[in-house]
């Protein structure tokens, strides 16, 4: 074998490698010419580059952040309000530019949009490129081996014929792809580290698609419901609801439910006293008028699910039972009163109404604590648990109301025309306390109130997501299509058997990587040279770095 050490080894083609460009500008490069047509391919060019799908990517998950800091108006329309208020210049900025509905923003459309096309022109050329070289044969074998990353030389007793058919067979039980040519074996692996790529993309794709058509067709409700009553599911019973543009209020499943009971334990050692332990609720349920009902215990972990729509168990509260009579004796109000907890004791905020009493309307403002103490910080609840509940408030008064059909929030009250109950002798604010079976009367013959007794409610979330098994597919073969990019090793390996002058074969090992920061490249290459010589000169022997990679030797 002849060779001189400025001698340059023989291309090492690469079929997934991708075409020049034509013009030999980088494609980044804008085009000096003014032609619409060169433009347009500048940009397309750039806008179906991996840099462009990365940068896109990246992008939409620092758009995604404003949504999960503040709140949003679909899901919380209250907070949105109250942000306002606290803070009315930039609150006002914030919305104007859709920071408080993130999600149905331009800005963050069009970068959905520009990364779903960019992937689009990444994946169609790459698996045509990849379909090329799927079919292509091995490349052919280099002529200086000994020139590669790693190579290693022995010889064998065999005949070249036997070696290279040793040698194929011995690649093949690697699941190399192996062609035998007339003094030399090709063989190359690792095919599916870009069909890992391809898949990869192409799950993002899928998965924007997924939820794409689950934003557009599916819908999220809430609703208080309190024990011993029912909800129905259809648009007028939601407390809330978040709903894409191409829900159909008219297609909602007609199932129906009954809070039978709710069980909430907390602990009561020395350990974590108060944290949660059981929270679950034996519920009643018929999936379509006419059908027999069933009995279903829903849990936190364990939603209720019924063509394709999940009931969830999100939260509870207490709702005080009271009854409010106004000036004229008459009963103006009546019935649960769900309060919202405002920290970890369940002290709950709410307010109830009577707009219907006479001669002035009536209205009340205050918390209901479970366990309720009184001392030199004021009223606060011990416990999460009803051990001692009692109802504290404030009262109010005004002219009756005209009804405008406006929604209202039921859990605050808007005093806008009311004035507060004054004590007796006027010096100061009425301050209601009420435990169950207690009433107080109203000064000047306003009316009273009586709290009966109380009950348990829970928050229930209604939803449902059309292509939900769509995009958790998608995102299951993302994550595999990324493991077979990280760890399969596309490598290519020649081996080269020629009769020697002394009666034996000379036989020649090369391999090279395809992809950087491998290892184990060296040992593969001299275990085969020693699988296949009769290891005189040791495995490895002759092996040495090649400079350099791309020209043919002279």
């Amino acid at each position: 074998m002849s060779g001189t050490t400025d001698q340059q080894p023989d291309v090492v083609t690469d079929d997934t490698a991708p075409e020049p460009h034509r013009d030999r500008r980088p494609a980044t490069e804008a085009p000096r010419s003014l032609r619409p047509v060169e433009w347009l391919r500048w940009l397309w060019t750039n806008l179906t580059s991996m840099r462009t799908a990365l940068t896109l990517l990246l992008a939409l998950a620092v758009a995604a952040i404003p949504g999960a800091l503040l709140p949003q108006r679909p899901t919380a329309p209250f907070e949105v309000s109250a942000w306002i208020e606290e803070s009315p210049a930039l609150g006002r900025f914030y919305d104007a530019i859709g920071l408080f509905d993130v999600y149905a923003s331009p800005w963050f459309s069009a970068i959905y949009l520009l990364l779903f096309v960019s992937l689009v022109g990444c994946i169609v050329p790459r698996t045509r490129v990849y379909w090329r070289a799927l079919r292509a044969q091995p490349p052919r074998t280099p002529r200086n081996l000994r020139r590669l990353p790693a190579a290693a030389t022995t010889t064998s007793d065999a005949a070249p014929a036997e070696v290279l058919e040793a040698a194929a067979a011995a690649l093949r039980r690697k699941r190399f792809r192996v062609q035998v040519r007339e003094d030399s074996v090709a063989a190359e692996r690792g095919h599916l580290r870009e069909a890992g790529n391809l898949v990869f993309h192409l799950s993002l794709v899928v998965l924007l698609i997924g939820l794409a058509v689950g934003a557009l067709g599916g819908y999220r409700g809430n609703v208080v419901v309190p024990v011993g009553q029912g909800f129905a599911n259809t648009i007028s019973q939601y407390d809330d609801i978040t709903a894409g543009g191409r829900f159909d209020p008219t297609g909602l499943p007609p199932f129906s439910l009954v809070v039978n009971q709710f069980t909430a334990e907390f602990e009561t050692g020395p350990v974590q006293m108060g944290a949660a332990r059981v929270f679950d609720a034996d519920l009643t349920v018929t999936e379509s008028p006419g059908e027999q009902p069933y009995d279903f215990n829903l849990e936190v972990n364990r939603p209720l699910t019924i063509d394709g729509t999940d009931v969830h168990l999100t939260g509870h509260g207490y709702a005080p039972r009271v009854t409010v009579r106004d000036g004229n004796g008459d009963v103006a109000f009546s019935g649960l009163v769900p309060f919202l907890p405002q920290d970890g004791n369940f002290t709950s905020a709410g307010a109830i109404k009577a707009p219907d009493a006479r001669p002035e309307r009536l209205a009340f403002q205050g918390f209901f604590l479970p366990t309720a103490q009184v001392d030199e910080l004021g009223p606060r609840s011990l416990f999460p648990d009803a051990f001692a509940p009692e109802l504290f408030l404030n009262a109010w008064y005004g002219p009756p109301k005209e009804e405008t059909g406006a929604p209202e929030n039921v859990y605050s009250l808007d005093i806008t025309g009311l004035e507060k109950v004054l004590t007796e002798d006027g010096t100061d604010t009425l301050r209601i306390r009420l435990a169950p079976g207690e009433s107080v009367t109203l000064p000047d013959g306003r009316g009273s109130i009586t709290m009966d007794g109380w009950e348990r409610w829970v928050k229930l979330q209604v939803s449902s997501t059309p292509a939900l098994p769509l995009t958790l597919g998608a995102v299951v073969a993302a994550v595999t299509g990324l493991c077979l990019s990280l760890f399969v090793r596309p490598r290519r390996i020649w081996v080269r058997a020629r009769a020697g002058t002394s009666g034996e074969t000379e036989i020649e090992v090369g391999g090279l990587d395809r992809a950087d920061a491998r290892t184990g490249l060296d040992e593969d290459v001299a275990q085969l040279a020693q699988q296949l010589g009769a290891d005189e000169n040791g495995p490895g022997d002759g092996a040495e770095r090649r400079p350099g990679q791309g020209e043919d030797e002279r």
